[in-house]
């Protein structure tokens, strides 16, 4: 049977899967990324739980996988293949797409950046199925984006398209770690509203969640807390449909786990804020810590796809 391999690289663990050509995931399974042994362990890791993926592909479905895609953190050169800088994980410059085709055997590999390869499965197979442009924002320890134009992801000329949590909201605000003052991750993000509500609550282990339970229960502290991160990334969202117009707008993360606590508040303050701008639908995304995998499944099919065509033609 003919399928790929998809490896989504996160800060601690990774998610991987055989993926068949209608998009059935036939194996998953995930290992540890092991930072903790510094960098060149994690490439290592990466490339030994690829070669087990072949070889469990090779024994139960008769032949090795016929590409390999990829998703790493950070900054990544999708073009040529290096995953170029990630903080989380320790590494510069590391040409992984050559490393990976090297130890399965040949097999073409496509790299992408996890939001962007998030992003990809959430519009293709998610939320977004259908929208012809879409915006991925998933709000976790950061936030970022994906802009979805016609199936694709745009990546931007230098790879840092979407990066919408860098958008300044308040001018002059909390300094960001980019060099900056005021953006909008420092303000909407799992991480700032667990910040804020740690010390508003007075408990040190209180975190986002736990502000959501208690905006639901009435507690007016959370409520403050909860309508400042929501209002914040109002504005932000609204510069972003202002220059992007998308269709639709797929919230993520740890964020969109509090449900209507986040999505009633969020949809009225974004209607509140258009002027001419056409109204998006904002929906919570769909494929949970499966869309990376999910997307680098797609890379790989894509890539093969192309390469399958290529071959063919005349």
């Amino acid at each position: 049977m003919r399928h790929v391999i998809a490896l989504d690289v996160g800060g601690t663990g990774m998610k991987a899967a055989l993926v068949g050509a209608g998009g059935e995931l036939l194996h998953r399974a995930r290992r540890a990324t092991g930072r903790e042994r510094g960098p060149d362990a994690v490439v290592e890791h990466i490339l030994d739980f690829a070669a087990e993926l072949r070889a469990y592909g090779e024994e139960h479905y008769g032949e090795p996988a016929s590409a390999a895609g990829v998703a790493v953190p950070g900054i990544v050169d999708a073009e040529r293949g290096i995953a170029a800088y990630s903080a989380n994980l320790g590494w510069r410059d590391v040409p992984l797409r050559d490393l990976l085709a090297a130890r399965l055997g040949g097999v073409p590999v496509a790299l992408g950046h996890d939001v962007r390869t998030g992003g990809l499965a959430e519009g293709r197979i998610g939320a977004g199925k259908g929208a012809d442009r879409f915006l991925f924002v998933p709000l976790g320890t950061g936030i970022a984006g994906a802009i979805g134009i016609d199936g694709r992801v745009e990546a931007g000329a230098h790879g840092f398209a979407g990066e919408i949590g860098h958008i300044v909201v308040r001018p002059g605000g909390t300094p960001c770690p980019c060099g900056q003052t005021g953006c909008l991750e420092r303000y909407a993000s799992a991480a700032a509203v667990t910040e804020a509500w740690a010390t508003v609550s007075g408990d040190p282990g209180a975190d986002a969640a736990d502000c959501a339970k208690a905006v639901a229960s009435g507690d007016l502290r959370a409520e403050k807390v909860w309508q400042e991160a929501i209002d914040a990334l109002a504005d932000g969202l609204l510069t972003a449909l202002t220059l992007l117009d998308p269709r639709t707008i797929i919230i993520g993360g740890g964020l969109a786990e509090a449900g209507q606590t986040l999505f009633t508040p969020l949809r009225d303050a974004v209607r509140q804020r258009v002027t001419f701008q056409k109204l998006p639908s904002i929906v919570p995304a769909a494929l949970g810590d499966t869309a990376g995998c999910l997307g680098a499944g797609l890379l790989a099919w894509d890539l093969l796809n192309s390469t399958d065509r290529t071959e063919v033609a005349p």
